[in-house]
Parts: structure tokens; sequence; C-alpha cells
């Protein structure tokens, strides 16, 4: 395969190399072997194997696929930003007009532009920069990272820190000040103030965990070693091998979904079979029972306390969350106890052997209540109505009804003077005489105007022309408009014979007047005239 470029084969020669090829991809012959006398690999395409030509490569070699250029010039240094190298007293020739400074001039100052330079006034000349030149390769040139000093991430870890310790130290402050407060209020109950005591101590001890025994749980580690080769990692949905897989119980598509990535089946593969006879009944009736429900409350109350202020973490130190878990769940069932013993020793309790005092079985009150055989009330309690939010059986503004007693037209009103303005003073009989009125003089208006606009609008008489071929015997016609007329025939008339002027867009007129028609008939060529070669 990894030849050099040689003169040109035979074609026994290349049947020769190609079925050496095949031999060593098979394992029957030996490997090539470069100048390093390190084998090569058969199954390496020709055009990776094979040199170029102006290589002059005499023997195999994978020579030209490997970095063969060094980097004498490339440099990890970088540029010393914001050095100087130089502080002059007074300005130099050559140097920036702007701030005095040699290394640059004005165009590429980065100093806020003096209203007078350095070159001027000779004063607060700027210091001279460091400038450096590196020669980088191409790798160099976009490295994003060359010239980032690791040791300046500190700064960041040490605020981050800083600001978890000042928000535990807040959070602690301010637990201790409520409990304080808790304890003053309680201090006045003499008989509670022994519980409360104790269940204030152990708050307290919550908050106040040594961060030395958290650093002692978080060294625990768990290991599962998978594999030979000495790599670890954890195990998780294990069977026995000889067990059914879950998702061959039931090979109907529609029964319970199986994702093969997690191996999980949440639902039950058979729901109708016998639960003595099933071994496995989904991986929710697992998550909901036994420990792992346990350890999904531990797990919320670990959530639920670092949120409150408290420096505890499940994975970090399980130990720690467990033990402070087992002390909430003790100080809750004290709190519990407390709260019911307080409600019995105040109202009693009815499951209680001893009977309860009369006055307290039956009540005293001063209504009577009569009932009848079947236990309901018969006189003494009555429906008690349910009362609006709005103020009732309240007149303003000299109205002697409520607003919203009368309604007309889909508005509300006032039914003493028929009013649909909220806040208007009442006008009475009056009020309503003149509404009405208003309301007939609207409606003859809106009549009135209505028959106006039904009658059309007498149009102007025009005379227009209805005959055709034949005059009618009682026509009278106008001297002036019938010259008009024939002038305007004249010029329609040139207009046709001139193509040029033809019109292209032709507007009709359907009002022919009685001179228009009567100089169009006089100007009609008769096809049967004599004379009619002789009028033009």
């Amino acid at each position: 395969m990894a030849t050099a470029s040689v003169a040109f084969k035979s074609r026994e020669d290349h049947r020769k190399q190609l079925e050496l090829e095949e031999a060593r991809k098979a394992g029957l012959a030996p490997a090539e072997v470069d100048e390093d006398g390190k084998e090569i690999n058969p199954h390496i395409p020709q055009y990776m194997s094979s040199a170029p030509w102006y290589l002059n490569a005499e023997r195999p070699s994978l020579k030209h696929q490997r970095k063969w250029k060094s980097d004498p010039n490339y440099t990890k240094s970088w540029y010393d930003r914001g050095a100087k190298i130089h502080q002059a007293d007074k300005y130099r020739k050559g140097a920036c007009e702007n701030c005095g400074a040699l290394t640059h001039d004005a165009k590429s100052c980065m100093e806020r532009p003096r209203k007078i330079g350095a070159k001027w006034t000779n004063m607060h000349i700027a210091p001279d920069e460091k400038i450096e030149t590196f020669e980088l390769d191409y790798d160099g040139k976009r490295d994003r990272w060359n010239g980032y000093d690791p040791a300046t991430y500190a700064r960041v870890i040490e605020r981050y820190e800083a600001r978890d310790e000042a928000r535990r130290n807040f959070l602690k402050e301010q637990q201790l000040k409520k409990l304080e407060e808790k304890n003053n209020k309680q201090n006045e109950d003499a008989e509670i103030s022994d519980e409360d005591e104790d269940e204030d101590d152990l708050k307290v001890d919550e908050a106040k965990v040594d961060e030395s025994k958290q650093m002692d749980f978080a060294k625990v580690e768990k290991r599962v070693r998978t594999t030979g080769g000495g790599s670890t990692g954890t195990v998780r949905n294990l069977r026995i091998r000889e067990d059914t897989a879950k998702y061959l119980l039931n090979l109907d598509v529609n029964s319970a979904y199986y994702d093969p990535k997690t191996r999980s089946m949440r639902e039950d593969p058979l729901p109708d079979a016998d639960p003595n006879e099933k071994f496995y009944v989904g991986d929710n009736q697992n998550r909901v029972s036994g420990q792992a429900l346990d350890f999904k409350q531990l797990n919320v109350h670990a959530w639920e306390a670092f949120d409150k202020g408290q420096d505890i973490h499940l994975q970090a130190a399980p130990s720690q969350a467990e033990l402070l878990y087992k002390n909430y769940k003790v100080i809750k069932e004290k709190l519990k106890s407390h709260t019911k013993d307080a409600i019995m020793e105040k109202y009693g309790n009815a499951a209680d052997e001893e009977k309860l005092p009369r006055e307290l079985l039956l009540g005293q009150s001063e209504r009577q209540v009569e009932y009848d055989r079947t236990g309901r009330i018969v006189k003494g309690l009555e429906m008690a109505l349910p009362k609006s939010k709005y103020e009732e059986d309240v007149f303003i503004n000299n109205h002697t009804s409520v607003w919203g007693s009368w309604w007309k037209d889909h508005q509300w009103g006032y039914k003493c003077c028929k009013q649909t303005i909220r806040n208007s003073y009442c006008t009475g009989a009056a009020g309503i005489e003149a509404a009405e009125a208003a309301a007939d003089l609207m409606k003859s208006n809106i009549a009135r105007k209505a028959t106006s606009e039904d009658t059309p609008a007498p149009a102007e008489e025009k005379r227009l022309a209805t005959w055709g071929s034949e005059v009618p015997d009682d026509l009278v016609l106008d001297q002036k408009k019938l010259n008009e007329a024939l002038k305007k025939e004249d010029e329609r008339r040139k207009e046709e014979r001139d193509e040029r002027k033809r019109k292209y867009n032709v507007r009709w007129n359907d009002e022919v007047t009685a001179e228009d028609m009567e100089a169009y008939r006089m100007k009609k060529v008769h096809h049967d005239d004599p004379m009619k070669d002789f009028l033009n």
C-alpha cells in the first residue's frame, strides 16, 4: 500500500502488486515497513499512503502525513497589557500631539482629545507604552486562551464563596431572630414553655452544624466495577437473567410502553392477571412503595431545608441529611401531639367515655324553635334572605324609586321620572311629559325628513330627439342651437376623415337634442342623391 512513487509498471507487475496488497489485508503476508522500521497498516487508503511525486520518496513511508514542519517562532508569551516603559517631562519631537507619548501618533491616540494638546501646553505628558512583537504561527494567532493566567480565576471563586458565606450568615441571623421572638411570646404561658424550649434547641442545633462533619460525610463514595478494563460506573435496572424480560411479558403493541434507552416500563404490562402470580407490576409501583417513597420524601426535605438557609445537600452529605430528616420528623410529631392536646383540653374529646356537661351538650339560647316529628323546623328559625352588597332603599336626587326600577329600549332608569341617566335630578310627572313631547317631536321630524327624501327633485326638462328617418310635423327648432349643432357635426366628420386625430377612447352621449338630430340629418350623405359627389 504505502509504496513510493516509482516508474511505470507492466500489467504483470501491477497484478502481483494487487495480490500482495490483498494478502496483506487478509493477514497472509507481512505488512510493509517504513524507514523507521515501523509497520504500515495495510488498510490505509492509497490516496493517503502514496507520497506525492515532488517528495521523491524511494521507500514506503507515511512521513508525508505527519507534522514535519517545526515551529521555532511560536511562543506562549503574550502582550504585557498596560505596561509603561518611560515617563517624559516635556514634549519630544515626533511624539503624539494630543498626549505626548512617543509610541503612537495623534491619529491612533486612545486618550480623550484635549482642547489644547500636550505639544503646545507641554503639560501632563503621557508615559510611553511597552510595544512587543510576536511572530506566531497559524494556531498561535487564533488561540483564544493565549496569554490567559489561570490564577486569575481564584478571584472569581473567592467572590462567590464570600457571597455564599454572607448568605448563610444572614439566613442564620434571621432564623435565630425569629426563634427569639417566638420564645418571648411563649414564655408567657408557663405550662407550654418547657416543650417549646426543647423544640427551639433542636432547631438551633440544626442551624449550627459543624462544617468539619460535612467534610467527613462528603468523603463517602460508592464505586461499582462494570468492565474488566478498570473503568467504574453505576449499575441500575438489573434483573436476574433467568427471569423473563419485562418487554416480553405482553407483546401487544397497545400494552404498557417500554423505553429501551432507560429500560423502564412505568405501567403494568398485565393489569388483568392475578396479582399473586405476577413478579413485575410496573416501575411506578416500585416508585411509590417501600424505601423509594421514603427516599423521595428525604430528597424533598433536603431541597426545602436548603431553600430556607440550612447548609444541607443529599448527594454531598447523605448521612447528615438523613439525621436532620429524622430530627425533623420527631419535632413534627411533638408539635402535632401538642396541638392535639391543646385542642382537646379546650374543647374536650367527643370520643372519650366521659359525658360532656349538660351546658356544653345542649347549649343555651333565648330563641324558641319548634320541630315536627321528622326533625324539620316548623317555627322559630325563619330563612334569612341574602342581602346585596349594594345599599337598598336609598333614594338620591329627589327620586322616589331606585335606579333600575324602569326599563325601556335596552336601558335602565328611574320609574318615577323615566330618566336613563344615573345621577340625574328627579323632575317627576313634568319631566315625563317633557320627555314624551320631545320624543313625539323627534318622530315627526324623522317622518318629515323621510318623506322629503322619497319625493324626487324636479329635473330640468330636456327636449330630446325621438324620431328616426321621418321628421315630426310639430317640430320647432331653435335657430341658434341648430347652428351650433351644425358646427359640431362638421368638426366630428372632419375628425373621422383625419385618421391621425382619431381618438382611441370613444365617449358616447345618449342625450341627443332635436337640434343635434336635425344637424345630423342635414349633413347625412344619401346614396341615391345625384349631387352627393359635389358636396365636399
